[in-house]
């Protein structure tokens, strides 16, 4: 049903977290870190992707919309950059092989169950190395959830740490939702 919800959010326009801009705070990570090898989770129609790619980034991309991915792809092709760009599962990875330095998920995470967001910080660690960046921007749990499982700061650090420190949490709200960007080190 969630792969329905988002395959017709793609076909009927540009849903709203398609923004087509790459977050300044990404773009701050960008201008001062020397590019290695990323991974782009909920890479949606690559926006992200292809940014990461046109800066020197080896980035692998994945999306569970076969609408997003096909688009994701289209843009890289437009922009001359080499990606590699699947279509799955985030708690899955299948055919997503690290390590990486840089893993970076904008609003994808907190669209899973609970078990899926297990899974999916399990791949996370599994896939990067001591030093590796994990840049999150995800909805939080405000109490008023409407139905949807949202994480918790208690709940993401239970998740990722001890792997990775968390390094800096900026909180904020998009849609009238709480959010945050996480930014994470892996320590160990």
């Amino acid at each position: 049903m969630r792969r329905l919800f988002f395959e017709l959010r793609y076909l009927f326009g540009r849903p709203p977290w398609d923004t087509g801009i790459t977050p300044p705070e990404v773009m701050a990570f960008l201008e001062r870190t020397p590019p290695g090898r990323a991974l782009d989770l909920g890479c949606g129609t690559g926006t992200n992707t292809v940014e990461l790619a046109r800066r020197g980034w080896d980035v692998t991309a994945i999306d569970f919309s076969s609408r997003a991915v096909m688009a994701a792809r289209r843009r890289a092709a437009a922009a001359h950059v080499p990606v590699v760009i699947l279509q799955g599962d985030v708690s899955q990875l299948r055919g997503v092989h690290g390590p990486f330095d840089f893993v970076l998920d904008i609003g994808c995470f907190h669209a899973l169950m609970s078990e899926g967001q297990a899974r999916y910080a399990a791949h996370v660690i599994r896939r990067t190395l001591p030093g590796a960046t994990f840049m999150l921007y995800t909805f939080l749990d405000d109490g008023e959830n409407r139905g949807r499982e949202l994480p918790t700061e208690a709940s993401l650090r239970r998740l990722f740490t001890p792997a990775f420190a968390v390094t800096s949490v900026d909180p904020g709200t998009d849609r009238q939702r709480t959010s945050a960007w996480f930014t994470f080190l892996r320590t160990g």
